[in-house]
């Protein structure tokens, strides 16, 4: 809870007036109707639950989405409900994704074999041949098999091939260099943040642009986009710290975690889970910062479908961070949000009134968990009053 003594800003909303406010929002949207929607109900909850027509497609295509399917989680459903073209090209970048990550992830394989696949990986796209067969990671099959998948790239239009490429030509220079290089500092963790998330997304910007269905306007804003991206990869980075803890991996700024502990696999001892806690509260809060740019972002799309598929995660994403913040479970064992949360948000995150009433409701419970000794709880608090009062804005 906030603090007694701390004065609040005269211009924000008191937060039992901005939950009153979410409340009466939330039994507005229980109603809601996708009226906006291009297509039925119907129409929509099978696309999300992947049941395409798949008869028009090549037997490559098929195995592109099936991949999508077997690694995507919640990202295979909302890129499912994409129009066409659009919604085969984030299939691909997708599944591309997902294999040069399995190269990234995988501790067996030596840096003097993963790092130069890593850097020329984007070339592997036009090498109808190359396959990689050296990985026990549990996606190695996308590896494989990459020659139907880089059959299925090269099938796409010239211009989604162009920001395909280009886009993993950057993604490797950059898994490649923190190969090498630990996440000491937060300008680190944003640089990775931006290789593993920002240029997937400033790529799929590039992508919604190139398709026509939105203005050219929302390629431009690369900064926006990267931030979309940021959010995305915190939130992943916070999740996974006891997994990648298993694995041999650290991607914690030691910036951060160095003022609660002398490492950072300390914090998966039980002794130490205040400080583990307060540290992912400051991450938390870290990444809570590009929230501010997703309600920037959002209102700039015009066309339904591809707004559900860009804002659903990032509410998701919104949604994790409440469910982990001063949340002791998150060093204990796996924390998701519930499937049944998970199909609401992808059911109502449908506008941005909507989306603005789902933000309310999360930064309220993250305030209502604010504890008044945790150390970023002042930062904590001001970055809730920031981003409820551009919630209660009518212009984004």
């Amino acid at each position: 809870m906030m603090s007694q003594n701390h004065k609040q800003s005269p211009s924000v909303p008191s937060p039992s007036t901005v939950y009153k406010i979410c409340q009466l929002r939330w039994i507005h949207l229980s109603n809601f109707k996708l009226s906006n929607y291009q297509g039925s109900a119907g129409e929509m909850s099978a696309e999300a639950a992947g049941e395409l027509n798949q008869d028009s497609m090549s037997e490559g295509l098929q195995t592109c989405y099936r991949y999508l399917n077997e690694t995507g989680r919640s990202f295979a459903a909302v890129i499912q409900t994409l129009d066409g073209d659009l919604r085969d090209a984030v299939c691909i970048c997708y599944v591309i994704l997902r294999a040069l990550d399995t190269v990234e992830d995988d501790m067996t394989i030596s840096l003097e074999t993963k790092i130069p696949v890593i850097r020329n990986f984007h070339t592997f796209l036009y090498d109808p041949e190359w396959r990689f067969t050296g990985s026990k990671d549990k996606c190695r099959r996308l590896l494989e098999d990459f020659p139907t998948i880089s059959r299925e790239f090269r099938n796409l239009a010239t211009v989604y091939q162009e920001v395909i490429a280009d886009t993993f030509q950057k993604i490797g220079v950059g898994f490649a260099k923190f190969l090498e290089k630990e996440v000491e500092s937060l300008e680190d963790w944003d640089e990775y943040g931006h290789y593993a998330s920002g240029l997937m997304h400033i790529g799929l910007s590039r992508l919604v642009s190139a398709s026509k269905l939105e203005d050219p306007i929302i390629a431009q804003d690369a900064q926006l986009s990267n931030s979309m991206g940021l959010l995305l990869q915190k939130t992943n980075m916070i999740r996974d710290y006891l997994e990648d803890q298993l694995d041999g991996r650290e991607f914690w700024p030691k910036e951060v975690w160095g003022k609660y502990a002398m490492k950072l696999s300390d914090f998966s001892n039980p002794k130490n889970i205040v400080p583990a806690v307060q540290c992912m509260n400051e991450l938390i809060t870290n990444a809570l910062q590009h929230v501010p740019d997703v309600l920037t972002y959002l209102p700039q799309l015009k066309k339904q479908r591809v707004f559900n598929c860009i804002a659903v995660p990032q509410v998701m994403a919104i949604a994790t961070l409440a469910r982990f913040y001063n949340n002791q479970q998150v060093f204990k064992g796996v924390v998701k949000i519930r499937r049944g949360q998970v199909m609401t948000l992808m059911i109502e995150a449908t506008n941005m009134q909507a989306v603005k009433a789902i933000v309310l409701q999360y930064m309220e419970e993250i305030h209502q968990k604010i504890p008044p000794s945790d150390p970023s709880s002042r930062k904590t608090q001001e970055m809730m009053r920031s981003i409820q009062k551009l919630c209660m804005s009518s212009e984004s």
